[in-house]
């Protein structure tokens, strides 16, 4: 048997080889540190820069140019319609006739009495003449001198009242006939064929409406400070206000989506309405085909300033932060730097920065959400971005 005091030695020395293997193990399982993520790759590009006017945008209501109430001028019977419901009619067509038979009778009659006057004054008047031989050679007295006068310039007079009658005669017999005022639209007849109807100058039946349909105008409202720097900028020398027509304008409709129709401006009331306080513009555009209508809805796009040289960026390159806008910039140590920016309208797909950037920053424009403010990151440049088309500017 091995003596115990042997076996203590062995159990000593075994220690500083187990320690050994476990310091062994625990460094088995260590891995060198790892390195972090490089950084993202952005597109940056520097902005724009095109010449732009501001726009403002209205919405208003069109009017026809000419509006028109068809209503008879003499009283009688309806007998005649010649148009149909809604149709476009030129200036001077034929819409309604009344009864000419009464009418003709009274111009018959005022001629005759025109005839009968002038009759008379052929016989006054060379009774007239003899009276003023006879006066010479005293064979007539003064007063039947005066007599004959009198009645000669009496039938004088006469002739000129049968004259107009007979005028009135005639213009009452043309007015049987109601043709069309302006070219237009018609709208649907209010009296049928055979009713009395009232002319004159009160109480008159109303027989139908014609609107005029080109061109066109649409009035709208803006309030008082578009109008005071409208004027300011028209003081200043840049016709704003659209008073001497010279102003170009653009309007869409409600199912399109681009300003595509072209007009002017041509009035501006010289009254801001107390209870809304706005004021009252106009714009005309041409509708030959007759799209527009009048009591349609439209927008229009007005020129709010001057030329200026704008910086334009596109809109996926520009975050919110609440109700801030910011974009980022890379610095020269291809670091991503925010700027909060002013934004301005939108011009074929580019947006207009009215504050915020310089000409040369490098704004990220695809890579905006793998950026963060502060952190470094790869940039790659891009061509500065071009809007679709430019934009058309008016002065």
């Amino acid at each position: 048997m091995t003596p115990l005091f042997e076996l203590r030695p062995k159990a000593i020395s075994a220690r500083p080889l187990f320690l050994v293997a476990l310091v062994a193990l625990a460094g088995c399982g260590e891995s060198p540190k790892s390195a972090g993520p490089p950084p993202p790759t952005v597109t940056v590009a520097k902005p724009a820069q095109r010449p732009i006017v501001d726009q403002d945008e209205y919405v208003g209501r069109f009017v026809a140019v000419n509006n028109v109430e068809v209503r008879a001028r003499v009283s009688g019977y309806l007998d005649g319609i010649h148009f149909q419901d809604g149709q476009l009619v030129k200036q001077g067509d034929l819409l309604f006739t009344i009864d000419r038979r009464p009418f003709q009778n009274t111009l018959d009659q005022a001629r005759a009495n025109l005839e009968l006057a002038q009759s008379n004054v052929r016989f006054t008047e060379a009774d007239y003449a003899r009276a003023q031989k006879l006066l010479k050679d005293h064979t007539i007295s003064e007063q039947a001198y005066d007599q004959r006068a009198q009645a000669y310039r009496n039938a004088v007079a006469s002739v000129a009242a049968n004259e107009a009658m007979v005028k009135q005669a005639q213009l009452d017999l043309e007015f049987t006939e109601l043709r069309a005022p302006v070219a237009g639209r018609i709208g649907d007849r209010r009296v049928s064929q055979g009713n009395l109807v009232t002319g004159g100058t009160g109480g008159t039946t109303l027989l139908a409406t014609i609107v005029s349909m080109d061109p066109i105008r649409l009035e709208f409202t803006f309030d008082e400070a578009a109008y005071l720097r409208y004027e300011r900028l028209s003081s200043s020398g840049k016709e704003m206000t659209g008073r001497g027509g010279n102003v170009l304008v653009a309007l869409k409709l409600i199912d399109e989506s681009d300003f595509m129709h072209r007009g002017y401006m041509d009035f501006v009331d010289n009254v801001i309405d107390r209870s809304t306080g706005t004021i009252r513009g106009r714009a005309q555009f041409s509708n030959p085909d007759g799209v527009f209508t009048p009591g349609m809805f439209a927008r229009v796009r007005v020129p709010g300033s001057p030329v200026y040289q704008a910086l334009l960026i596109p809109d996926s390159a520009i975050g919110s932060e609440q109700a801030r806008k910011y974009v980022l910039i890379v610095d020269d140590g291809s670091i991503a730097r925010q700027r909060y920016v002013t934004l301005g309208q939108s011009v074929e797909g580019l947006r207009v920065i009215k504050e915020g950037l310089t000409a040369d920053d490098r704004v990220i424009v695809n890579g905006l959400m793998q950026a963060h403010p502060g952190g470094k990151v790869t940039a790659q440049v891009q061509e500065t971005p071009q809007a679709k088309a430019a934009q058309q500017t008016t002065q």
